[in-house]
């Protein structure tokens, strides 16, 4: 078992309560009752699983780190009984980018960073990296967020503003899953 191996598998069980699934850009998924984040495959026949993998931090100077640090609560807090599991696929001209290009738009430009920091600790998140899994994945990312019911109008004026930002015009697939606990 490799532990920043996690599936995010919609059926019948879980803990988490299926509340919406909205395609954004591109293809939607199918429908589930339940969502299950598990570091074991699934056991059970599934609408869908999409599998990503916890990595290093890229794109974020020292600076940024520490100050995400500073503030970012984690996850699994007993007030955070929503979540919204964002799964996404950039097109095939960002990839073709070097990093220091991906860089000034996520950053530079984008201020990605700097947006999601004045949402802290309100709002934790956790990113898992898909794309270079073994296997064709259908996304390149699954950005997994949990907020307490009170802070979703927050939640959605952060994705308003990051869908806002030059980033979001390399996006090619989007979904928004949202969940309770």
């Amino acid at each position: 078992m490799n532990p920043r191996l996690f599936y995010f598998t919609a059926g019948t069980q879980g803990t988490w309560k299926i509340r919406d699934i909205r395609p954004l850009i591109g293809a939607g998924l199918d429908w589930g009752e339940r969502l299950a984040v598990t570091q074991d495959p699934p056991t059970e026949q599934a609408a869908w699983c999409l599998r990503g993998i916890k990595s290093n931090e890229r794109y974020v100077t020292r600076t940024e780190k520490e100050q995400l640090l500073a503030i970012q609560e984690g996850l699994g807090r007993p007030a955070s009984r929503y979540a919204s599991l964002i799964p996404i696929r950039k097109q095939a001209t960002w990839w073709q980018m070097t990093q220091d290009e991906r860089r000034a738009i996520f950053e530079e430009q984008s201020q990605h960073t700097g947006n999601g920091l004045r949402y802290l600790p309100e709002i934790a998140r956790s990113l898992h990296h898909c794309r270079d899994l073994e296997g064709v994945e259908p996304f390149d990312f699954l950005t997994w967020f949990e907020f307490a019911p009170e802070d979703e109008p927050a939640f959605d004026a952060l994705l308003a503003e990051m869908r806002a930002t030059p980033e979001w015009d390399f996006v090619e697939r989007e979904v928004d899953i949202r969940l309770e606990r």
